[in-house]
Order: structure tokens, then sequence, then C-alpha cells
């Protein structure tokens, strides 16, 4: 599968013509397409960034649509049917490898730690430990995604727990109907976003044990991707962007959860405010977002790791090969240091 998920990328960069910026509306407004690899709470700075006007202040607007998968995040940048990615840069990783010309760069990391919450079936929540998923079932992710192997490498690393020996993980179901299928009775744990966990223990249909974030400490999770082409064809949007997003980010961590909640709520429709409140407290507790957009090189490290023991990755793509900091550290500079 991966073999194929590369040549289709290679394919993209032949066929398809080189995207330009998007054009201004009758706002003024130049429209930026991006596409998001799931909607979440921990994704909050950016819809925040939106909700406080920083894209507007930087002449930007954006458009942005769900792709449901790291995987359909790479595949519409690689396309030209949007001009920001924002998903694990393990999909722009796999890009490299497969050699191209045209390659996908990470010029700012939202999340550093995983973003997901592990729900059990049975209230543990006084007691647990993660060896108690020992000859259990686990929904966690598809294979080859980040959160199915940042969660392998943490009961590795810090539990010697191996999958299909001391538990099984449950590949079958895609991401976006894990829950649906933990609720119809597959599997004793599910990792899940907030605000599903939340929700979903607030439904009284499980409760939330662990983050896997903590446990697993700092990788780059969450990152904005677009093709160095565009990068570099369009700096200055890419530099009012991070902007917009930084400041997201220092309105997050420096307001109290239940301000920002309010903020968010236009964003997440049926969803509580009790919800987003506590959503946003359980983020802001694990520390989950890279106030100056770059992940350090030791978080890369650890994600090469986390991919090395997945045997997911065929070759080791430099740091400095994949990540752009430039532009964030010229960015954070100038508006915090």
């Amino acid at each position: 599968m991966k073999k194929l998920f590369v040549a289709f990328f290679a394919l993209c960069f032949m066929l398809f013509p080189l995207a330009g910026c998007g054009n201004k509306g009758n706002d003024g407004l130049k429209t930026i397409r991006v596409s998001e690899v799931t909607h979440s709470v921990f994704y909050a700075p950016m819809y925040i960034a939106d909700a406080m006007g920083y894209f507007k202040e930087e002449g930007l607007k954006i458009d942005l649509t769900n792709a449901g998968g790291a995987d359909n995040v790479m595949a519409s940048v690689i396309s030209n049917s949007a001009d920001i990615g924002f998903c694990g840069p393990e999909a722009a990783m796999y890009v490299h490898i497969s050699g191209s010309n045209d390659l996908p760069m990470v010029f700012g990391t939202l999340t550093k730690k995983d973003g997901s919450f592990l729900v059990s079936r049975v209230n543990e929540k006084e007691n647990f430990s993660f060896e108690n998923l020992r000859n259990k079932e686990v929904l966690a992710g598809r294979r080859g995604g980040v959160p199915a192997m940042t969660f392998e490498y943490l009961l590795k690393t810090k539990y010697n727990m191996v999958n299909e020996t001391d538990y099984r993980m449950n590949y079958d179901v895609n991401f976006s109907y894990m829950t649906a299928a933990f609720e119809g009775g597959t599997a004793d744990y599910c990792t899940m976003f907030e605000p599903v966990a939340s929700e979903y223990e607030k439904q009284g249909k499980g409760y939330v044990v662990a983050s896997v974030g903590e446990a697993a400490g700092e990788v780059p999770y969450t990152s904005y991707i677009a093709k160095n082409s565009y990068i570099n064809k369009n700096p200055q949007v890419i530099e009012s962007f991070v902007r917009a997003i930084m400041k997201g980010i220092h309105f997050v961590n420096n307001n109290d959860s239940q301000l920002v909640a309010e903020k968010l709520v236009p964003y997440f429709n049926g969803t509580s405010l009790d919800s987003l409140n506590t959503s946003v407290t359980n983020y802001k507790r694990i520390d989950a977002w890279q106030a100056n957009m770059i992940a350090t090189q030791e978080a890369y490290r650890n994600l090469l790791n986390i991919m090395n023991n997945a045997g997911e990755l065929s070759k080791e793509i430099e740091y400095s090969a994949l990540m752009k900091t430039d532009i964030a550290a010229s960015v954070y500079n100038k508006l915090f240091a």
C-alpha cells in the first residue's frame, strides 16, 4: 500500500501544474485553501485565528476543508486542490522518499504532542495504567498513521508491550468511523480526539482514562505543509499565515479555557460549551501547542524512531530537508522576542 501511496504522489507531480496563490475577492482578501486532517479542538489556535480576525488582519481568507486523513490532505496539496495542507509531517516524508522535484515542506508545526485520549469501556479512571491493555484490543488509527504508530511506540518503549503478543491493535476501522465502531462493540479501548472524547464520556458511553500525548512526549504531530514551489512563489502569504496562527496560539495559551471555548462555539456546531471548555483545558494541561511553530530536532528524532519502530520508514529524511524553519523563526522573533 505504501508503494502505491508514493507512486500516486509521484504521478501527481507529473500531471498537475503548479498552483498559484488564491485570487483576491470583492472583500480584498486573498483566499487560501487549507486542507485539514480532521476537525478537532486540538487545532483550536487555527480556529481562534479566524474567530479573532487575525487572518483578516493579514489580508487572508481561509477556505478550510476536512480531508479526513493525512493521505487525503497530502493528495490535495500535491494535486493543487489545496494551497496548504495540515496534517502529520510523515505524509510529506513519504513524498520525499519518492524523490520528486517539487517537494512538500513543513513550514510550521502547530501541535507537539499526540492529541488523542484513551477511552475505556469500564470505569478505571482511578486505577488506570497502560498495563491494563495487556490481552486487550485497541482502536488507535490506521496502520502507518502517526496516531497508531505513536501508540505502539509508547507501549513498547515504556511498558515493554508488543502488538499481537501482549495486546492487539485493530487497524481495520477507518479513522472517521472508530468511535462508531467502538460504540458498536469493537475493541476494549479506543483513542479519540477532543471534543469527541469528552462528549462520549459525558453521554455515559465510556471513560477517558489517559492522554496519549502526555504519556508519549513531544513529537511534531500536526504541521502546516506546502509545496516548495508554492512557498517560493508566495513567501509573504506563508509569512502572513504563520503570523495569524502564531497569534492564535498565543491567545489560547494566555486566556482561560472558558473564553477560548466561547470563541470556538461557532466552529463546533452541536458541541456544548461545557465540552469545549473541558477539551481546551485538557489540551492546555498537556501543553499541546508549539508556541514558536518550530519542532525541535529532538522531537523530530522521536518521530523517526516511532516510524522506524512501526516499520514504516524505508529511508530517513534529514530534519533540514523537510523542516523549513526560517519563516516561523522570523515571525516569532518579531512578535514575541
